[in-house]
C-alpha cells in the first residue's frame, strides 16, 4: 500500500557548520524534495500549513538562521511532530572537531559564531548549542570519513520518496527516569534483566563492553526474551513495508540506559541487520555523556 498522499513528508536537516548540510540539501533536491535552506524557524509552521504538497519538503536548519536557537527548534520540532498531517523526520549530519577545523581551514571560511577568531573557537560553541537537538535527531549521519558522493548515497538510502521498500530501522536505548524518547513505534522493558550496576567491575562500563554484554546474557531469562522479541520484530518488519512506511523506530529501555538496554539495542541492531535489514542504532544516554559516536549501519536493505 503507498503511503497516504495526505501525509506531507518534512525533513529538517541541521548540525554543525562544515558536516556536511549543505551537500545534503542539494543531495534532498536531487531527490525531488522541495529544497529550502535557513528559513526563518518562525515561518516554517506557515509553509507547511494546508493539505500536502505533493511532494517531500527538505528543510536547512542551522545557527545562522534569523531566529535560531536551541530551545525554539526543539519546540519547533515538537509541534511539527504533534501534527497528524506531517511525517517530520530530524537528520543531524555529525563530524569530528578535528574534521570541521580541517574543513574550514581547506575552504578558508569563517565560522558563523567566531568571525574574528580561530574555527575551533567557533566549532565548539556550536557544538554545544546543537547539543539537545543532536539527542532529538530521528537520524545521525557521521560524515567525519565521509566524502560527499557517501554522503549523497547514505541520504538516498534514507530518505528516497520511493525507497518504502528500504525501510530503515532505528534501535534506540534509552533510561526511564529520563523519559521515553519521542516518536517510538515499539517499545521494550529492560529491566528484568540481571543488573551489571550492581557488579564493581562491571559499573563504569556501557552495554557495548563484551563483559557488560556476557553478563547481561547470562541471565536466564534473556535468551528467550531476545529470541521472541527478534523474532517479533523481523515478523512485524514486511508488514510495515507493504503499509508503505519508510521508518520503524524501536526502544529498549532500563534504569539507567548504560548496560541492558544498551547490551540488548547492539545484539538487537546486529541480528536485524544479518536479517538484510538497513539499521541504525542510538544510544540516548551515553551520548548525553559524550560516550557515543553513533553512525548509520545499513543492512543490504529489504
Amino acid at each position: 500500500m503507498p503511503p497516504d498522499s495526505a501525509e506531507q513528508r518534512v525533513v529538517l536537516v541541521t548540525g554543525p557548520s562544515g558536516a556536511g548540510r549543505s551537500t545534503a540539501i542539494s543531495a534532498l533536491e536531487d531527490l525531488g524534495y522541495e529544497a529550502i535552506d535557513n528559513l526563518p524557524l518562525s515561518l516554517v509552521p506557515r509553509l507547511l500549513d494546508g493539505p500536502a504538497l505533493g511532494h517531500p519538503v527538505a528543510l536547512g536548519i542551522d545557527v545562522r538562521n534569523r531566529d535560531f536557537s536551541a530551545t525554539r527548534l526543539i519546540e519547533l520540532i515538537d509541534r511539527l511532530t504533534r501534527a497528524p498531517e506531517l511525517r517530520l523526520e530530524v537528520l543531524y549530519l555529525d563530524a569530528s572537531p578535528d574534521a570541521l577545523v580541517r574543513r574550514y581551514s581547506e575552504t578558508r571560511r569563517r565560522h558563523p559564531l567566531a568571525p574574528s577568531d580561530a574555527p575551533l573557537e567557533g566549532i565548539t560553541q556550536e557544538i554545544d548549542v546543537l547539543a539537545p537537538i543532536r539527542v532529538r535527531a530521528d537520524v545521525l549521519i557521521e560524515t567525519t570519513d565521509l566524502s560527499p558522493h557517501d554522503l549523497r548515497a547514505e541520504l538516498e538510502h534514507w530518505f528516497a520518496p520511493n525507497s518504502g521498500a528500504r525501510l530503515a530501522v532505528s534501535l534506540h536505548s534509552f533510561s526511564y527516569k529520563r523519559g521515553v524518547p519521542r516518536g517510538l513505534d515499539l517499545m521494550f522493558d529492560c529491566r528484568f534483566l540481571a543488573n551489571p550496576h550492581w557488579v564493581a567491575a562491571l559499573r563504569a562500563l556501557d552495554g557495548r563492553d563484551p563483559k557488560v554484554a556476557e553478563y547481561v546474557a547470562a541471565d536466564p531469562r534473556f535468551l528467550e526474551f531476545f529470541s521472541k522479541v527478534r523474532d517479533l520484530i523481523l515478523f512485524l518488519l514486511p508488514a510495515h513495508v507493504e503499509e508503505g512506511k519508510s521508518h520503524l523506530a524501536i526502544g529498549f529501555g532500563c534504569t539507567g540506559g548504560q548496560h541492558r538496554s544498551v547490551a540488548v539495542t547492539e545484539g538487537m541492531a546486529n541480528a536485524i541487520a544479518a536479517a538484510g535489514w538497513q539499521v541504525s542504532k542510538r544510544h540516548r544516554e551515553l551520548e548525553r555523556r559524550g560516550k557515543s559516536q553513533p553512525v548509520v549501519k545499513a543492512g543490504s536493505g529489504a
